[in-house]
């Protein structure tokens, strides 16, 4: 039996390698942009809308959104703390939670 649960799990761990994502993209479920957003909360709202001098992060274009993501973990952004923050993602999740705020209805 573990010897089956082995080679199943070998099998989408080549699957997803071969379709150019690493295996632990393959496992990424349909919470992961919510667990990554959550983290942003703090700055950015819960839902993405910020209050005070923060950035609002809800509604914006998903594309520009990760690509901003990507230059502070790059350090290609001047930050005080995101470029700290942002080191923690992968590609995958970075292109989830730009998404997820995509997604969220903007402030007025």
């Amino acid at each position: 039996m573990r010897m089956k649960r082995f080679v199943a799990a070998a099998a989408i761990g080549l699957a997803a390698w071969s379709i150019g994502l690493p295996p632990a993209a393959a496992q990424l479920d349909a919470n992961t942009a919510r667990y990554v957003a959550a983290n942003c909360a703090n700055c950015h709202g819960t839902t993405g809308v910020a209050k005070g001098a923060m950035h609002s992060l809800a509604g914006q274009n998903k594309d520009r959104l990760a690509e901003m993501f990507r230059a502070f973990r790059d350090g290609k952004r001047p930050a005080t703390v995101m470029h700290q923050i942002a080191k923690g993602y992968t590609d995958q999740q970075i292109d989830a939670v730009a998404e997820f705020f995509a997604s969220q209805k903007a402030a007025r």
